[in-house]
C-alpha cells in the first residue's frame, strides 16, 4: 500500500510529459538572436526558423537582442520560461568565449542552458573593403606596416567576440600592431567595412559572401584547412602565407535549463531533418559554410571541449572584454 502514492505520482508525471510532447507547440516560438540583423547568427536563425515553422505548424519569430558582446540576448534566454517557446540561436564565440572574457557574466553556458542541436560550422574569411588597395594577405600586412599609428584597424561584433580574438591572433602571427574597432553586431561592422571606414573584418562567410560576390568586399583568406567550394579562388590561411592561422565558428540552438526533455527531443528531431535536408545543405554551402548536425548529448560534450579550448586561447592571448 505504501507504494501506491509513489506509483500514482510516477503515472501522473508520465502523463504530464506525454501531454507536453503531444501539445507542443501550441503557440509561436521565439528564436532570440544575440546579434544585430544581417549577421551570420541572424541568417542561421532564419534559415532554420522558416522550415521549423512549417514542420511544427506554428510561427517561429526571430527576435534580435544585440549588445554587450551577445550577453544581453543570451541572458534573456537563460531567464526565459523553460517551456520550449523561447530558444537561443547561439554563436560559438559568445557561448564558449564570453565565460572566459567577462568576470561578472550573469549566465552559465552549462548551468543555464540545455543543448538542442548544432546546425552549422564555419571557418572564417578575412574580408577587406573593396576600396582597399590590396589583393592578398601579404599585401594587406605590408599595407598595415606602411600605415603606422596602430597599423590596420579591424572590426568585430563586440569586445571579446571571436572576431576580436581572430584579429588579436592575426596581429600576433603577423608580428605587427592592429587596432580593434568593436561594433554591436556583424551588421553594423559590415556596413562600415563596405564604406571603407575600417580595413578588415574576420568573420564567418554567411554575413559577407554576398558582398564578396558583388565586389563590395574582397576575401583574402579562408581560415579552414581546405578551400570552400563556394569560394574556390580564396586561398586557405596556409596558402596565403599564414600556416596555423585557423579560426572555426559554429552555430547551435539552445533552450533554457529545465526545458522538458521530450520537448528538447522533439525540437532536435525536427531540426535534424532540416539540417540534413538537401535544400538546407545547399543554402549553407552557398554561404561558404558547412551544415553539421549534433544531437543534445553530442552537443553538450562538444560545448565542454570548446569551453576548455577557448579559455586557453583567450588567456594565452591576454584578451580582455572590458
Amino acid at each position: 500500500m505504501k507504494l501506491a502514492p509513489r506509483l500514482l505520482a510516477a503515472c501522473a508525471a508520465f502523463a504530464v510529459m506525454a501531454s507536453h510532447a503531444d501539445t507542443f507547440p501550441s503557440k509561436p516560438i521565439t528564436f532570440i538572436v544575440p546579434t544585430a540583423p544581417a549577421g551570420s547568427t541572424d541568417i542561421m536563425a532564419r534559415l532554420v526558423g522558416d522550415p521549423l515553422s512549417r514542420a511544427l505548424g506554428q510561427p517561429v519569430v526571430v527576435d534580435n537582442k544585440p549588445g554587450a558582446s551577445g550577453n544581453i540576448g543570451t541572458e534573456a534566454v537563460a531567464r526565459a520560461a523553460p517551456d520550449g517557446y523561447t530558444l537561443l540561436m547561439q554563436y560559438s564565440g559568445y557561448h564558449v568565449g564570453n565565460p572566459a572574457l567577462f568576470q561578472q557574466i550573469k549566465w552559465s553556458p552549462t548551468k543555464d542552458f540545455v543543448p538542442v542541436a548544432l546546425v552549422m560550422r564555419a571557418p572564417h574569411v578575412v574580408a577587406v573593403s573593396g576600396k582597399l588597395p590590396v589583393n592578398s594577405m601579404k599585401e594587406l600586412i605590408e599595407y598595415g606596416k606602411k600605415k603606422g599609428d596602430g597599423g590596420l584597424n579591424y572590426a568585430s561584433s563586440g569586445n571579446g567576440s571571436i572576431q576580436h580574438i581572430a584579429g588579436e591572433l592575426l596581429s600576433r602571427q603577423a608580428k605587427q600592431p592592429m587596432t580593434h574597432v568593436p561594433y554591436k553586431g556583424s551588421g553594423p561592422a559590415i556596413n562600415d567595412l563596405i564604406a571603407g571606414n575600417v580595413d578588415m573584418f574576420i568573420t564567418t562567410p554567411p554575413s559577407v559572401i554576398g558582398h564578396i560576390a558583388s565586389g563590395k568586399l574582397k576575401a583574402l583568406a579562408y581560415t579552414g584547412t581546405q578551400r570552400h567550394p563556394s569560394m574556390p579562388n580564396v586561398p586557405t590561411s596556409a596558402e596565403a602565407g599564414l600556416p596555423g592561422y585557423e579560426v572555426d565558428s559554429w552555430f547551435a540552438v539552445f533552450a533554457p535549463a529545465k526545458t522538458p526533455p521530450e520537448i528538447v527531443a522533439k525540437l532536435s528531431s525536427e531540426i535534424r531533418k532540416i539540417v540534413e535536408s538537401e535544400s538546407f545543405r545547399k543554402k549553407v554551402d552557398d554561404q561558404g559554410a558547412f551544415a553539421v548536425y549534433m544531437d543534445p548529448p553530442a552537443l553538450g560534450k562538444f560545448v565542454d571541449q570548446e569551453l576548455a579550448k577557448w579559455s586557453k586561447v583567450i588567456k594565452a592571448a591576454d584578451i580582455k572584454a572590458d
